[in-house]
């Protein structure tokens, strides 16, 4: 298998006409200084979807444009980045997973971000890059590692799926709602019968920065919930992010089928007539 993650050298070597790289900090960070010849695109971050048809039809209108005006016309190479891989909520990730649900066929995460980037020595630009908008391709055959709501409520009581949470621990022990507040969403908890391995996990420290840990760490990791190579893995977290960095890791590692439930708590909580559980998910 050919690897989603690229190292900075890596990058470094096909950095081309060929290649479309894209910046999902926040603009002023990207004004500071990024990667020559970037494309700045933070909605990819900031954008919470919803699952419903009119939900995801909006969604891939939205960034089947958004790509399409950054450049990427099925041919080229699009490579991803955030600061690190651990603050940005995986939101290099999401980028890479929403290209991978409309279809498209090249895509990369810079691994390390552009933490581990000016860590390897290389130089940051502040000039602006206008670049040339193309036809976005969608190819809706891959769409089913995209979950609804839908989908999540079908496979509650499935013992054959792992429904994961990977949210940080205050989430997943319902002390708070997401990481924009302990209240931003209307209620605390988690999907019932949810797994969970905090996001964290999968990533180990480096003189780089945070890294995705190796095959067989991540799988380890794995297998504390009882998840295999073998083991249907649906994700969640507050919306996509870092599910998506999740995503990555368990597809680097060999897991053969993970999907993301993108709406994420941010949707589930909404709805008072789904179910959840509430409290420490532990005795006190």
């Amino acid at each position: 298998m050919t690897s989603v993650l690229v190292s900075p050298s890596e990058l470094k070597e096909i950095m081309g006409p060929d290649v479309v790289i894209i910046d999902t900090r926040d603009p002023d960070s990207f004004q500071k200084g990024h990667i020559a010849g970037a494309v700045n695109l933070h909605d990819i971050f900031t954008y919470l979807a919803t699952s419903s048809p009119e939900g995801m039809t909006e969604l891939t209108g939205k960034f089947a444009a958004a790509f399409g005006a950054a450049g990427l016309d099925g041919d080229k190479t699009a490579v991803l980045y955030e600061q690190s891989m651990s603050t940005g909520f995986g939101q290099s990730c999401r980028g890479y997973f929403l290209l991978k649900y409309l279809g498209y066929p090249s895509a990369k995460v810079l691994h390390g971000g552009l933490e581990a980037w000016t860590a390897a020595g290389y130089d940051l630009h502040q000039a602006p890059l206008t670049p040339t908008p193309a036809q976005f391709p969608v190819d809706p055959s891959a769409a089913q590692i995209m979950l609804t709501l839908e989908d999540v409520k079908a496979a509650l009581g499935d013992q054959a799926v792992a429904m994961l949470d990977v949210r940080d621990v205050d989430e997943w022990i319902a002390e708070s709602s997401s990481p924009y507040g302990k209240d931003f969403c209307p209620r605390k908890g988690r999907i019932p019968g949810a797994k969970w391995i905090e996001w964290y996990r999968l990533m180990k420290p480096s003189p780089e920065g945070p890294m995705i840990k190796s095959a067989d760490e991540v799988l380890a990791e794995c297998a504390t919930v009882g998840i295999t190579k073998e083991t249907p893995v649906y994700l969640y977290c507050f919306k996509g992010a870092r599910a998506s960095n999740s995503f990555v890791a368990l597809k680097e590692a060999g897991v053969k089928d993970v999907r993301i439930y993108f709406g994420s708590w941010n949707e589930w909580s909404r709805d008072p007539a789904l179910p959840i559980e509430e409290g420490k998910p532990f005795a006190a």
